[in-house]
């Protein structure tokens, strides 16, 4: 194509200049309106019979005022969601930094075993008889996560990793009280997941913060002296949230187990250590496994979770069922546990795709697989972390597991906020990594890019964040105070949308075009 002459990029470095639309559109980025918003009123694609009348039992509380639902035609509903798809950034358009939330890529075969007719058309109410293949999936996936683990009690049911949390913790509350020891606080270092904390106390226990260390790491000392006989666990996550491998958890499990306690691990992070260590061996009583982070789709989105929860002897027998069980006639459900004062975690067995996809990917990857993935992905992140830290400022010395956590300091006196940084990162095409959290350090990005980002695509994510360090320290604030300048909404007042936001929709203004 013969384009002397003619501009082959945007006329403007910035996007601006140009006067909006009537459309609101960009060229072909389109202004998505509301479903509502498409004018389909008064139209329908089918005609229903009038209702039969019916007497009002609704005292006065029925709508006053036609529902107006969009009649559209199928063109109109289907380019609307198209379009809409199109402006959902997802880890299939590009590399997703957000630390501690897995954000890596599916492998496809994962979503074709899961869409073969016998495990996508099951129901939970099936006859036993006729769903032993999902019973075998089941009972293997128990099978690798214990093995995986070193821990012999497996609870598939739990949703979710706060699902899972809350698994452990009504566990343990049920272990110590069947010995007749009860117990009223869980200490829970300032490293953790913002979920545990949530947790112990909606299980009715006094949640006792431990501090951190200068080098990001549990305090041993300070948690060492809030040991007593009213504590019943420590829920610590490893490698914690500052992308640290706690080096003295065995000593902190042999301290918790001393004072009677037990020790609960979030494994939200088990990616960074999977085939390479396993938590029964450091004394860990408890942990959720986020099968949808660390073994297959990524963590977010509205998607199906699952986070199973493994356990050690001493509270296996007090897991919650449903338990698949091998008999002569065949794997069953089931229903009730010898010791198990903990009810059904939920209505029935669990995330059966998501069971699917872990084991997929767990049979995919092979033992060896599964230890370089953990290897992968502290690589990735360490990788990142020496290649920004003469522009960036590390938080703590020494390398990182799998994700890496950078502060504000190299910010100082720039004008330029972490919030501001993060902006400027979605105009370069990427989602910002998580910000302010953990809360030990100030300003806080923590990013983690995961084991599938290959040496380009870390490179090219290296580039945009040097590049935007670079503009920051050389004083080109506009650059970030304007940021995004490409997104299809730019600066929102967070403060007022979080204080004042508003709720109900509101019918626009018919759009009228100039005489």
């Amino acid at each position: 194509m013969n384009r002397q002459g003619r501009p082959t990029g945007p006329t403007t470095s910035t996007g601006e200049g140009a006067g909006p639309t009537w459309t609101g559109n960009r060229a072909l980025a389109l202004d998505e309106p509301l479903l509502f918003e498409l004018n389909g009123w008064g139209r329908t694609g089918v005609d229903l019979p009038d209702a039969e009348p019916v007497t009002d039992r609704l005292g006065g509380l029925g709508r006053g005022r036609p529902i107006g639902l969009p009649g559209l035609s199928e063109p109109q509903a289907v380019r609307h969601y198209t379009r809409l798809s199109r402006k959902n950034y997802a880890i299939d358009m590009g590399l997703f930094p957000l630390g501690s939330c897995t954000m890596k890529h599916n492998p496809r075969l994962n979503e074709k075993v899961v869409s073969l007719p016998g495990f996508a058309d099951i129901h939970p109410l099936q006859p036993v008889s006729t769903v032993q293949g999902a019973l075998e999936v089941m009972d293997e996936l128990t099978n690798w996560l214990s093995v995986l683990t070193g821990m012999p009690g497996v609870a598939l049911s739990p949703k979710a990793g706060a699902h899972g949390e809350l698994c452990g913790l009504m566990v343990i509350r049920a272990a110590l009280e069947a010995r007749g020891d009860a117990r009223t606080r869980v200490l829970v270092p300032e490293s953790a997941h913002g979920t545990n904390p949530a947790t112990a106390a909606l299980c009715a226990y006094d949640v006792d913060p431990i501090p951190a260390t200068a080098d990001g790491r549990v305090d041993v000392d300070a948690m060492i002296a809030k040991l007593g006989p009213d504590v019943a666990a420590i829920m610590l996550t490893n490698p914690n949230t500052c992308g640290l491998f706690e080096r003295d958890i065995i000593r902190i499990a042999e301290k918790v187990h001393e004072a009677g306690g037990f020790f609960y691990c979030d494994g939200a992070n088990f990616n960074a250590i999977v085939g390479k260590v396993r938590p029964g061996d450091l004394g860990i009583d408890a942990m959720h496994i986020n099968l949808h982070k660390t073994f297959s789709t990524p963590h977010g989105g509205g998607g199906p979770g699952a986070g199973p929860v493994v356990f050690s002897e001493a509270l296996a027998p007090f897991i919650p069922p449903a338990i698949v069980v091998r008999g002569p006639d065949g794997l069953s459900i089931q229903e009730s546990v010898p010791h198990a004062q903990v009810g059904r975690m939920t209505a029935f067995h669990g995330q059966m795709g998501m069971f699917v996809r872990a084991l997929t990917y767990m049979l995919s990857h092979g033992g060896d697989g599964l230890k370089q993935v953990a290897e992968d992905a502290v690589l990735n992140a360490n990788y990142i972390r020496e290649s920004l830290k003469d522009v960036m400022t590390p938080s703590f010395d020494g390398p990182c597991m799998h994700e890496v956590l950078f502060d504000d300091r190299f910010l100082k006196d720039t004008g330029v906020s972490t919030l501001d940084f993060a902006k400027a990162l979605i105009d370069e095409g990427y989602h910002p990594m998580t910000m302010y959290f953990p809360l030990v350090v100030h300003g806080a990005m923590l990013v983690e890019p995961t084991e599938t980002e290959s040496k380009d695509s870390l490179d090219e994510f290296i580039g945009a964040m040097r590049a935007l360090a670079v503009a920051a320290k050389s004083g080109d604030t506009e650059r970030f105070a304007s940021a995004p300048r490409f997104a299809p909404v730019s600066r929102l007042d967070e403060t007022r949308a979080a204080r004042s936001p508003i709720l109900t929709w509101q019918e626009p203004e018919p759009k009228v075009a100039a005489e």
